[in-house]
């Protein structure tokens, strides 16, 4: 008799900074989604990639998924930056398999001004547009925060090439 040993993975994740042009001010907005959770409630769309799909195609997925997003959504580029973390213990009981935390990748994009959020109220029970010197009252964890800040500035440094 043997045993196997499985090593810890990653799950491989997509997420999408999508940015609005805005009035204002501030010459853009961002999304966030609101889950029904107690803590890291506030996050950009996000999900896991399925077999075949690139980060583009898995991050519009999510995006239309989770906030009813797709029309005139245009793809800006692709961040080189990860964001890699680990699963806390008590979520890690509940799954059997070996998949130990989540390594998201991020896709830029640029909304139409009048872009339509709709969320299931179920997985996603909210969402905001946001200014990027707001995110500090929604994202709470710092190096989350700090991480999605320069995001962000990086997303608003593409789009701006590309507005009118």
């Amino acid at each position: 008799m043997y045993s196997v040993f499985m090593e810890d993975i990653y799950r491989r994740a997509a997420s999408v900074v999508l940015l609005r042009p805005a009035s204002g001010e501030s010459a853009f907005q961002l999304l966030l989604l609101h889950k029904p959770r107690k803590r890291d409630d506030w996050q950009l769309p996000q999900g896991g990639v399925e077999q075949g799909e690139t980060i583009e195609q898995a991050a519009l997925r999510e995006l239309h998924e989770e906030a009813g997003v797709r029309e005139g959504v245009k793809v800006l580029g692709k961040s080189s930056r990860t964001y890699k973390y680990d699963f806390p213990p008590s979520y890690r009981r509940f799954c059997p398999d070996n998949v130990c935390g989540q390594s998201i990748e991020y896709v830029f994009a640029l909304a139409p001004e009048n872009a339509k959020v709709c969320v299931d109220n179920k997985e996603i029970d909210g969402h905001i547009w946001i200014t990027g010197d707001a995110l500090s009252r929604y994202i709470r964890r710092k190096e989350y925060l700090e991480f999605a800040g320069k995001l962000v500035d990086e997303a608003i440094l593409l789009a701006e090439k590309v507005k009118p």
